[in-house]
């Protein structure tokens, strides 16, 4: 989740969806996607100066090279109010590193 908020924070969609496996399953607060470039191109559309900051709430794992992630994060934006939500991840390593193969947020109040 390190690479994913350095990627989003500097503005960098390509390096964000990059962090994701080849078929993830991507839900951002607009219709879902399915693989990197759907990521690449809704990170690319947000605005510049979006920092993503987060709290890991809960993991659990789910078998072996695969765990569940709960985290809390609030998205802030230079020119307007932070949007606050909750994210489940599901993680799975591949040759060594993790990857987001399933992505879900859902604002918070």
């Amino acid at each position: 989740m390190g690479r994913w908020k350095a990627a989003v924070d500097a503005h960098e969609p390509q390096q964000v969806a990059a962090c994701f496996t080849e078929d993830a399953i991507f839900q951002g607060l607009r219709p879902y996607s399915v693989g990197r470039p759907g990521v690449e191109q809704y990170y690319d559309s947000q605005p510049l100066g979006l920092v993503a900051d987060y709290e890991v709430l809960e993991v659990r794992s789910l078998a072996e090279e695969t765990l569940l992630g709960y985290l809390s994060v609030d998205f802030s934006f230079s020119d307007r109010p932070a949007i606050p939500v909750t994210l489940t991840v599901v993680l799975r390593r591949v040759d060594g590193e993790w990857y987001i193969a399933h992505y879900q947020v859902s604002r918070r109040d």
